[in-house]
Formats: structure tokens, C-alpha cells, sequence
């Protein structure tokens, strides 16, 4: 017979009980299958615990020396089903996740304020970063999922449409184009244009759809976007970025238009390993991030959220 836990139970209730029949009623057996329940654990063991009695019942030298390590390995063994239905329950755990930064800085903040409120106990990480890096952060196990652009479906990823991304020319509201409805790559390219840095995968989707048929005037290029609406406002050219990250251009004197280029749009993805499960407080934020998938489409439309 192999001790279990439910045996070191049985053991520490007679042990503080001192008593079969409290004993018994507390573990909720009968009295003889109790005594039986005992009896098989002393067999197991080899070594009689108890001492009975008609009038009491006390542990031998034996009993005393197993109950110090009975007790120890029956409160690890109760702490660590206890936490586990902790995290199953979505009471306790851990979740990591990296996503692009515009939408860290914009929609991804709801998500995360709506799970807290659910999931108050759950720790949560948040990596914002460039598109490569949110995959590659994925595939080494650092962040449970990733919410990106520029990914497709491979045999080790598999990935949920979130939102389509358009992208809008954004210039001064003195500036020739600030008339047009929607603007096309012809018209961008007859001006200087503030670009943000070759490594974004925006830079790669406006490079693959506008050069080289469109070669532009001229270029400025920055690593951010409150540098490019900086650069924008003071005159300095013109830029077309995706509507997730125009909050950094709703500034006096700026306009936004749509444009009208075929084939310039981003898709927005929930990305993970495909074949590994989510453990519980990771399945609670991916689910939470599909619910808000509405709102992230409304801002991605270039809508205010």
C-alpha cells in the first residue's frame, strides 16, 4: 500500500483528535472503516502509531516522528492543489503578452483595464514592440501571445484576424492636398514626406505599395510618431500613417485624409503557438482582447476611440 494524501489526512485528524470517533466524523468515514483506514497505514508503514486505550488514544515515539513530516508534506500537498485551483479558477497566475505599440498606447489599455476588473489576481506584462520582435518574443516562450501585423499562418503559428488597418495622409490644413477627399500614391509622391524609420513594418508596407512606381519628392526619417507629427505640424512635409496611430496627430492645424492605394492596409492579428494551450489567465486576455475586437475596428476605421 502506497500512503496517500488522503491517508496523511486520516493520520493528522486522529493525531489532533485524539479521539476515533471525532476522528472519524471529521474525516467522513465510519467508525470501523476509519479503524480499518488506520490500521492499513501502520501496516504500510510498519510501526504502530497510536497507542489505544478504552480511554484515550496517543502517538507512539514512531507516531510523533512521522506526524513532523506527515503534517509538512500534507500542508505542501494542500498549497499546491489550492494554487493550482487558484489559477484554474482565474484567481492566481501570470500573463505575458507583446504587442505593437500603437496599439498598446491606444486600444490595447481597455482590454487589459475590463481584465483587471475581472481578474484582479492575475499579474499581467505587456511588451510593446516592433512586429519582428512581438513574433520572435512569441516563439521563445517569453509572452504567451502577441497581437501584430505582418504575420501569416506557418506551422508553427497560428493567428485570429483582430482588425483591418488603413492607412491616412496627414498634413497641415493649409496644404494643398488638406482639399482632397481621399488621396491617392500620385499625390503623395509630387510632396516631401516625413517617414518613420526602414525597421517599422509600416515603412515596409508604404514602401512595397508606393515606391517604386510612386518615388517620393523627398524624405525625413524618425523612429517615432510624435517626432513625425512634430515634423508635420512645423510644415516640414506631409506623412501617411495607419489610423491606429493617428492619436499622436490630432493636433491644431493638422488634417487627415483616407487614402485611396490599393493593396494599403495592414492586417491586425492575435498570434500564438499553434499546438500549445494557453493556460488559464492567458486564455481570460486572449478572450478579452476578441470581445474588444468591435472597438479596435472602429479606431482602425480612423474613428476616434
Amino acid at each position: 500500500m502506497k500512503i496517500s494524501s488522503r491517508d496523511l489526512e486520516v493520520f493528522l485528524a486522529l493525531a489532533e483528535e485524539k479521539n476515533f470517533t471525532r476522528a472519524a466524523a471529521r474525516c467522513c468515514l465510519s467508525q470501523s472503516a476509519y479503524s480499518a483506514r488506520i490500521a492499513a497505514i501502520e501496516q504500510a508503514l510498519g510501526a504502530r502509531l497510536f497507542d489505544r486505550t478504552t480511554r484515550s488514544v496517543e502517538l507512539t515515539s514512531e507516531g510523533t516522528l512521522f506526524m513532523e513530516s506527515a503534517r509538512r508534506l500534507y500542508t505542501e500537498f494542500s498549497e499546491v492543489v489550492e494554487n493550482f485551483r487558484d489559477h484554474a479558477a482565474r484567481r492566481k497566475g501570470r500573463v505575458a503578452v507583446a504587442a505593437l505599440p500603437s496599439l498598446v498606447a491606444s486600444w490595447l489599455p481597455r482590454v487589459m483595464a475590463k481584465y483587471r476588473d475581472a481578474y484582479p489576481g492575475i499579474e499581467m506584462t505587456v511588451i510593446d514592440t516592433l512586429s519582428e520582435a512581438c513574433v520572435a518574443l512569441l516563439r521563445s516562450g517569453d509572452v504567451d501571445f502577441a497581437i501584430t501585423s505582418g504575420v501569416s499562418e506557418t506551422d508553427d503559428l497560428e493567428t485570429q484576424h483582430l482588425c483591418t488597418d488603413q492607412f491616412f495622409l496627414v498634413c497641415r490644413n493649409n496644404h494643398p492636398l488638406a482639399g482632397v477627399e481621399c488621396a491617392s500614391g500620385h499625390d503623395v509622391a509630387a510632396y516631401p514626406i516625413v517617414h518613420i524609420a526602414r525597421h517599422s513594418s509600416v515603412r515596409h508596407y508604404l514602401d512595397i505599395v508606393l515606391h517604386p512606381a510612386n518615388p517620393l519628392a523627398g524624405t525625413i526619417e524618425v523612429q517615432h510618431y510624435a517626432s513625425v507629427a512634430g515634423l508635420v505640424q512645423a510644415g516640414m512635409g506631409i506623412t501617411v500613417v495607419p489610423a491606429l496611430t493617428l492619436f499622436h496627430f490630432r493636433r491644431p492645424g493638422l488634417v487627415m485624409r483616407p487614402m485611396n492605394v490599393p493593396g494599403l492596409a495592414r492586417q491586425i492579428h492575435l498570434v500564438r503557438r499553434r499546438g500549445r494551450s494557453l493556460s488559464p489567465a492567458a486564455r481570460a486576455l486572449y478572450e478579452h482582447a476578441i470581445a474588444g475586437r468591435a472597438a479596435l475596428e472602429n479606431i482602425s476605421a480612423g474613428n476616434l476611440p
